[in-house]
């Protein structure tokens, strides 16, 4: 039954009204009709009925079910657990009422340990075990499918060599070494996960770029072990054994299969070499515990590091001195399948517009948060639409779901998708709503506010995302908006309540599955999910009893974060009026600029921007004019659908007017303009003249800030037109 349907829209909604007064898992008063961004009143009105109803089906006892299904063996990309998991997420669907569930395969170049090792030949002898010990409070640690220490894609090798220690492995850190006279040339290198943070294959690049032969990355207790709180199995941190496992990709460069740069790795695609991609490594690359790693420190006996080289194990770190071991990687990298699990409910009034949710299936081990506690929201999630699709409530866009695979190797389900079915993307999806991990965090040592709720999103979906927070309860049983504000407030130690515009982080790195969408196809993202203490990511403590007794015991978090999930895709599949706000978006833009000019001092003459900067004003009026004109129109109930239909349809262009089919001076597959990562995976805003002015390449940055403004320029005349043909014979 058509939900939109205006003849049918009354008696649609007085059915809604008595089945949730009738039903007994529903017996509560209804929420009031508050306003909703995008929607007539008398729209919102049964859109908050809908969300009422929703609300009531997601079960903490459900996804704690979910939970564990899902972390009851390790199920890393091409195992053969984890493609049963594919399997079972199809039949899930279809049991919930999804439609056209379909199994998507990809075959790409994946990478697996065959053999691995590590051995201080001098001074004196030691052989690193490079696994996790088992603790008898949790049985899953006995499980004998854990895999030992290995990344994905690092190149084979067999490497004997001095260790030097890098500290965090960035090229500041080998700047260091080098004023010291130090040369890590043809070394093996010992950095650490550490602050500041970067992505273990930016790590890898560097340490590939100074001619290192091979590289070892541990965790220090001073970043996710003792010094923060109680390890493992009595507290969140991470023990003397745990080993954070990865992939070192350069997917920064280029994300996906490495064989099929920016096309789909379909049966029979065309693929270059492995020794042509971009993305792989060409050094060998071992993660230790730092259990493994003491023995080379505490037997370093060269000129010590500074202070702030300084870890927390019980010794003074040093550069180099007397300490050499023996590498062995072997890695086996063959073609397998990668699984993409997609289902759908096709929509009422407007089918071929697209809200898509995705979580990835793929874990290092058995992902406890990293992926399962996101997959334990989804499946509740779209087990809760399915019911409503049973009740006769079906959305009037299609909403899309996706379990992606190989999201850990290289993002690559999701890439390999995204790039098969390009075309209809950048036409019809109007966002994509991402959750890579639900609960990353303890609620056990959160305190009285909770875990931090930790959204991203593209600016122009930032309002509608904290107007949608007002309507779900945390598990404090406050408002999510409410319990959102106090951890902000606490965790930026602030003395007074944060501005609902600075609740939205609106700057976007990369590391997950929105990345295919936003940065290649100029489609809007939102990433959801809970923060907190959290230290044993990407080991073998990262699983059920993690979570079931330290992460979320109650999964009144993974419950939250479907109702915010579910709330967030419902508006956007229901609304009149599709809830982008572009004068909020245009205000994001002028504050990204104005921090690139205060971060980076440089004078006018050599990069004028005041003309982007005007371009931005504009684009800011245009989109508080239209802004306005709508919501007067919405309200009176004055528009037509057709009215509503084309102004829809021109929105939906504004994101994809920040593409340029060119891309980013360096990564041509990155095409945002607005919106990119660096190699750390850290946010990046206006990247290609970001990155000019880094390099203090002024001819570059011009050209840059020229491509922003006719970008800009274009938004704004849009909008412009738009509200022109929106105001056009007012009745």
């Amino acid at each position: 039954m058509p939900l939109r349907s205006r003849n049918l829209y009354p008696f649609f909604f007085s059915f809604l009204v008595l089945a949730f007064v009738l039903s007994a898992e529903q017996q509560q008063s209804p929420p009031p009709s508050s306003p909703i961004l995008g929607f007539s009143p008398q729209h919102a009105a049964a859109e908050h009925q809908i969300e009422s109803m929703f609300q009531s089906i997601p079960s903490p006892a459900k996804a704690r079910e979910w939970h564990r299904t899902f972390t009851a063996e390790p199920h890393p990309a091409a195992s053969g657990r984890n493609n049963q998991l594919a399997d079972l997420v199809a039949d899930e669907w279809r049991k919930q009422g999804w439609e056209e569930v379909t199994l998507r395969r990809y075959d790409v170049l994946h990478s697996r340990p065959r053999n691995i090792s590590l051995e201080m030949t001098e001074p004196v002898h030691f052989i690193a075990s490079l696994r996790e010990d088992a603790y008898d409070a949790d049985p899953d640690t006995k499980n004998p499918a854990v895999s030992g220490s290995y990344f994905g894609y690092s190149a084979s090798g067999d490497v004997t060599a001095e260790v030097i220690y890098a500290h965090s492995g960035n090229p500041e850190d080998y700047d260091l070494l080098r004023k010291n006279g130090i040369s890590v040339k043809g070394k093996i290198v010992l950095v650490r996960y550490s602050n500041p943070y970067s992505y273990r294959g930016f790590k890898a690049l560097t340490a590939e770029r100074e001619g290192v032969a091979a590289l070892l990355i541990y965790s220090d207790p001073a970043e996710d072990g003792y010094t923060k709180g109680k390890i493992f199995p009595d507290g969140p941190w991470g023990p003397e054994s745990h080993i954070q496992r990865g992939a070192i990709t350069y997917d920064y460069i280029v994300p996906g299969d490495p064989t099929t740069p920016g096309w789909a790795s379909v049966p029979g695609a065309q693929r270059i070499a492995p020794e042509e991609a971009r993305s792989l490594p060409k050094i060998p690359a071992l993660p230790l515990s730092w259990r493994d790693a003491k023995p080379l420190l505490e037997n370093m006996n060269g000129p010590e590091a500074p202070q702030d080289w300084q870890g927390a194990l019980p010794i003074r770190y040093r550069f180099t001195g007397a300490v050499k071991v023996h590498v062995k990687v072997d890695m086996d990298t063959s073609m397998q399948a990668y699984t993409v699990v997609e289902a759908r409910i096709r929509g009422s009034e407007v089918p071929d517009e697209w809200v898509l949710l995705g979580n990835h299936r793929d874990a290092w081990v058995f992902g406890g948060v990293d992926p399962s506690s996101g997959t334990a929201s989804m499946m509740e999630l779209t087990r809760s639409l399915g019911e409503l699709k049973q009740r006769d409530v079906r959305p009037r866009r299609t909403i899309v779901v996706c379990s992606w695979d190989g999201e850990e190797y290289a993002l690559t389900g999701s890439t390999e998708w995204g790039e098969q079915f390009a075309d209809d993307l950048k036409k019809k999806l109007v966002a994509y709503l991402n959750v890579d991990e639900s609960v990353a965090g303890a609620a056990t040592t959160a305190g009285p506010d909770g875990l931090s709720f930790s959204p991203s999103a593209v600016a122009s979906l930032a309002p509608m995302l904290v107007e949608a927070s007002k309507d779900v309860r945390a598990p404090s049983e406050k408002a999510l908006y409410e319990a959102w504000r106090a951890t902000t407030m606490r965790d930026s130690k602030a003395s007074t309540p944060p501005f609902d515009s600075a609740l939205v982080e609106t700057r976007i790195g990369s590391g997950s599955d929105h990345t295919v969408f936003l940065n290649h196809l100029g489609r809007p993202v939102i990433n959801l999910g809970f923060t907190g203490d959290y230290g044993v990511y990407h080991s073998m403590y990262d699983d059920y009893y993690w979570m079931s007794h330290i992460g979320d015991p109650a999964f009144e978090y993974h419950i939250a974060l479907t109702r915010i999930w579910g709330l967030v895709a419902l508006r956007l599949a229901n609304a009149d009026i599709l809830p982008f706000d572009f004068g909020f978006n245009a205000s994001a833009l002028e504050r990204f600029l104005r921090e690139l000019e205060q971060k980076n001092k440089f004078e006018p003459r050599l990069l004028p921007l005041k003309r982007l900067h005007a371009r931005i004003a504009e684009f800011e009026k245009a989109g508080n004019l239209l802004r306005e004109a709508v919501a007067y129109d919405l309200l009176s109930g004055s528009a037509s659908p057709g009215k509503i239909q084309r102004l829809n349809e021109e929105l939906l262009q504004v994101e994809s007017n920040w593409l340029d089919p060119a891309g980013i001076p360096g990564r041509p597959w990155f095409q945002h303009l607005l919106y990119s990562s660096r190699y750390t995976y850290a946010h990046l805003e206006f990247p290609g003249l970001a990155e000019a002015v880094e390099r203090h390449d002024w001819k570059q940055g011009r050209q840059q800030a020229v491509l922003l403004e006719r970008a800009v320029e274009k938004n704004a005349r849009l909008l412009g037109s738009a509200q022109s043909s929106w105001e056009k014979n007012k009745p």
